[in-house]
């Protein structure tokens, strides 16, 4: 098939790297053992010799039909007559808030993610990209989910997903595999309609097409168009971003200075890089917020498991911290480690040192949550502050505080995250002390 070959020279280049096809490149091909996988199976193993490849075949047992048993068998009679080294991994899929198909589909990429090789060869076609486009139109996506499937992209630092397929139809495949009388498996759920994606394939589309035959291909050349224009309001956003973002966030003063698409574009864009499950109604109700609500209003805008807020004139996001379980409230008891696991809070380092530091003996040391009303002595000759002012004029939020650790001796505090020891238990010259140091949890 003229396709496949084509899009294997494309990322063909001298080396083996992230880049390209070297001569030592080991593809793995996520066979199901249906129509389409086997074709692309075929299709490599007969290419791999001419292109200096190694083949590899990744089969996943959703346990989802009765028939997933027999179809293991199939894949591995068929890779063992091709001469395809097969790994099979058995999965669990948990539904956790979302339908079958996105379970099943995060099962798989949680497999794919973890296999040793260069590149993972799925075999969606013309139709497959057709048909997601379609799909995400009547989810409302944004114009990265219409954009649907590149041909190449990155899924892992040493990983690269490709597509050699997809410029290919599903009645080019048919007829491939008619050609070489090619045997593959029918999963029964494929006629479920009561899948989104099974009623788009098997009753829309075919509709669709009687009055506009051309849809798949325009659809496919529309995912192309889509790509290109997500891509420009990307670089767009980066320019913007140059002069708005910085280390204390997204700065609310450039968001007000752009007309709102711009500014939406770069709040969008903003809220991507931090990892936050976006949404558009979302997006905008939180640019209306940051940009019109009064100045000490507490602005707080979910984005899934992460959450955006204002502080000081900076637009911020942050994970969503755990619930705190009363046993973590409790007191812990520091016995000398020199590592402390705090668990969701992170964790606290101590170093044994002479002649500075915190003293920590004798009594009793336990590390304590912020209850409210701490009081400690900053510096010698200072007066007494407290806590809660201490960590507002370091510019901590007020929502990060109540996650910092503080180390008490018997009842009195020695030292805060964020604000430092209390100078009454420094550690005198020639007497043993602790620098202690907070690494908060990486979100």
């Amino acid at each position: 098939m003229h396709q496949l070959d084509a899009c294997l020279k494309r990322h063909i280049k001298a080396g083996n790297t992230a880049a390209g096809i070297g001569a030592c490149s080991r593809f793995c091909v996520a066979y199901s053992g249906g129509l389409d996988s086997s074709v692309l199976l075929h299709l490599l193993a007969e290419a791999r010799q001419s292109l200096g490849f190694s083949l590899t075949a990744v089969h996943v047992h959703h346990g989802l039909s009765n028939q997933a048993d027999a179809w293991v068998q199939h894949c591995t009679r068929v890779c063992l007559a091709l001469d395809v080294p097969l790994e099979i991994h058995h999965v669990d899929v948990q539904l956790a808030g979302v339908g079958l198909e996105a379970a099943a589909r995060a099962a798989r990429y949680r497999v794919f993610c973890q296999l040793d090789a260069d590149f993972l060869v799925l075999a969606h076609h013309r139709d497959d990209q057709a048909e997601t486009v379609l799909l995400q139109l009547l989810r409302g996506a944004s114009l990265k989910g219409l954009a649907a499937m590149p041909e190449a992209r990155p899924l892992t630092e040493k990983l690269m997903l490709l597509r050699p397929l997809l410029a290919a139809t599903r009645a080019e495949i048919e007829a491939g595999a008619a050609e070489i009388d090619l045997a593959w498996v029918d999963d029964a759920s494929n006629a479920d309609l009561r899948l989104a994606r099974n009623a788009l394939r098997q009753d829309v589309f075919p509709r669709l097409i009687q009055h506009f035959p051309h849809a798949p291909k325009a659809l496919a050349q529309a995912a192309v168009q889509f790509t290109e224009a997500a891509q420009l309001l990307d670089a767009l956003a980066d320019q913007d971003a140059r002069a708005a973002i910085s280390q204390y966030g997204l700065a609310i003063s450039a968001l007000q200075a752009l007309p709102e698409s711009r500014a939406r574009n770069l709040l969008r864009r903003f809220l991507e890089r931090a990892g936050a499950e976006l949404h558009p109604d979302a997006v905008r109700e939180a640019l209306r917020q940051l940009c019109g609500a009064r100045p000490d209003a507490q602005i707080r805008v979910e984005f899934g498991q992460h959450v955006l807020r204002r502080y000081r004139g900076w637009a911020v996001v942050e994970a969503v911290l755990p619930k705190v379980s009363q046993e973590a409230t409790s007191i812990l008891i520091w016995q000398g480690e020199q590592h402390f696991d705090l668990g969701a809070a992170g964790s606290l380092q101590f170093q044994p040192v002479l002649g500075e530091g915190v003293r920590l003996a004798p009594g009793p040391v336990s590390i304590r949550r912020r209850q409210g009303g701490e009081w400690i002595k900053p510096g010698p000759g200072r007066p007494r502050r407290t806590l809660k002012n201490l960590l507002r004029e370091a510019g901590i939020p007020a929502w990060q505080r109540g996650a910092m650790p503080l180390i008490y001796l018997d009842d009195a505090l020695v030292w805060a995250a964020g604000v430092g020891a209390d100078s009454e238990f420094l550690a005198k010259p020639e007497e043993s002390g602790w620098l202690i140091s907070w690494q908060a949890k990486q979100r």
